[in-house]
């Protein structure tokens, strides 16, 4: 593999029907071991949405127990990144149809490096699931509503969020007003309704 960081780019798949954005640029450093992300920007970046998914988290009702795998998770969120080719990942321009299906294994790739961890198992959910959507049509397995662990319901409207609020090379971020008007357009489809809800207020309320 690569020894330069790998970086998830924003880009659009063909399956989906708007312009929905791709999850955070996320980096995982392939050498020594994948769990070395040195990269200042990517901590950054990270810290950034696990504060906001653990606020979120606390928000919904999540124990506090419950929370050290939800930062673990949502830490971790896109190592399974690290499973795919670099000529994808660094490809400029839009994926082809195959080549997304091979971005969409992702997911499964978190689910086998961190299940070999013990200590790491019980974050899996988001990492595992943050791509699935309320209404069905997410990946890895397509699962519904409540059917997706919280964990992940909480995480994918952070992502989405954080990714429309960070700025990119080819286009400016998002204000508050439209990355609220996105989010509040995408519930009861991608996103689980009442978290919208409560992350809307809080936003409200906070600002983010």
């Amino acid at each position: 593999m690569s020894s330069h960081h790998r970086r998830h780019r924003e880009v659009a798949d063909p399956q989906r029907g708007d312009s929905e954005f791709s999850e955070p640029d996320l980096a995982g450093k392939d050498e020594p071991s994948v769990f070395s992300l040195e990269d200042d920007e990517i901590w950054l970046h990270n810290h950034g949405v696990v504060a906001l998914t653990l606020r979120l988290a606390r928000a919904v009702g999540m124990k506090e127990e419950e929370l050290i795998h939800v930062r673990r998770g949502a830490f971790l969120h896109d190592i399974g990144m690290v499973g795919i080719p670099d000529e994808i990942i660094f490809k400029p321009g839009q994926l082809t149809e195959q080549e997304w299906g091979i971005v969409r294994r992702h997911p499964a790739f978190a689910r086998d490096l961190l299940s070999t961890t013990g200590a790491l198992t019980p974050a899996l959910d988001i990492p595992y699931c943050h791509h699935e959507k309320w209404d069905g049509t997410g990946y890895p397995r397509g699962l519904k509503g409540e059917q997706i662990p919280l964990a992940a319901r909480v995480f994918a409207v952070v992502d989405v969020w954080c990714a429309l609020r960070t700025a990119r090379p080819h286009r400016a971020a998002w204000s508050i007003e439209e990355a609220r008007e996105y989010i509040f357009h995408h519930a009861g489809t991608h996103f689980d309704p009442r978290i919208v809800e409560v992350f809307l207020t809080m936003v409200s309320e906070q600002g983010s």
